[in-house]
C-alpha cells in the first residue's frame, strides 16, 4: 500500500513510529519526455554535520562514488521498482557526527544544454523499509513548482532526540549543484 503524499516542509518521526526500523531506502523518481534531460540528471546524497555542512568530499554519494567511507550510505547500482535512483541507509551504521542525510538532484552541465528541472513531469522522493521494501513515506510531486531551476533538494533524513525523522524539502536552485554545494559546504 502506498503512503499518502507529504507536502513540502512536512516531516515524520520514522523510528518513533516504527521502533524496529534499522534501515531505509531513499527512492527518487523523475519523469520527463526529454530524454536528454533524464540522461543528465544526477542524484547525490550529502552526509552533513549538525550545521548542515558536508563532512568531506568523501561524504558525497553519487554515480562516481557509490558509498561513503563508513559504508552506511550507498547508492544502489541497480534500482528495484519504479524509482529512478535509490540510496540505501543503515541507520545504526551512520557515524555519530552525521546529523543529516540530504538527497539532492541536479542537471549535469545544465547551462550548456539549456535544460531545466521545469521540464520534469514528476519529481518525488520516498522512504522504504529496507527489510521488506514497504513504502513508509512519499513526497508530493515536486515538479509542478519547478521552472528554471537546475538543482533540487528533495528531502532529508535527520537525527532528532526521538531517533530518525524524514522531511520533504522541495527547494529548487537556479544555479544547480554550485548553489547547493555553497549552502552545504561541498568542496568543488
Amino acid at each position: 500500500m502506498a503512503a499518502r503524499p507529504m507536502a513540502r516542509g512536512s516531516n515524520v518521526e520514522l523510528t518513533r513510529e516504527i521502533p524496529s526500523l534499522t534501515g531505509v531506502v531513499l527512492g527518487v523518481r523523475f519523469a520527463s519526455s526529454e530524454s536528454v534531460l533524464m540522461d543528465n540528471l544526477v542524484v547525490a546524497t550529502l552526509l552533513c554535520d549538525a550545521r548542515s555542512r558536508v563532512l568531506s568530499d568523501r561524504h558525497v554519494v553519487f554515480f562516481n562514488q557509490l558509498v561513503e567511507p563508513d559504508l552506511s550510505v550507498a547508492q544502489l547500482e541497480r534500482v528495484v521498482g519504479t524509482d529512478t535512483e535509490q540510496v540505501e541507509v543503515d541507520l545504526a551504521g551512520v557515524p555519530a557526527d552525521v546529523a543529516r542525510i540530504v538527497v539532492v538532484a541536479y542537471i549535469n552541465e545544465a547551462l550548456g544544454q539549456r535544460r531545466t528541472l521545469g521540464q520534469l513531469r514528476e519529481a518525488s522522493v520516498r522512504v522504504l523499509d529496507l527489510r521488506d521494501s514497504s513504502e513508509l513515506v512519499r513526497s508530493e510531486n515536486l515538479a509542478p513548482s519547478l521552472r528554471a531551476e537546475t538543482g533540487l533538494v528533495l528531502g532529508e533524513l535527520y537525527r532528532h532526540t526521538t531517533g530518525w525523522k524524514f522531511k520533504v524539502v522541495g527547494q529548487g536552485y537556479a544555479n544547480g549543484f554550485e548553489g547547493m554545494a555553497a549552502d552545504y559546504g561541498v568542496p568543488l
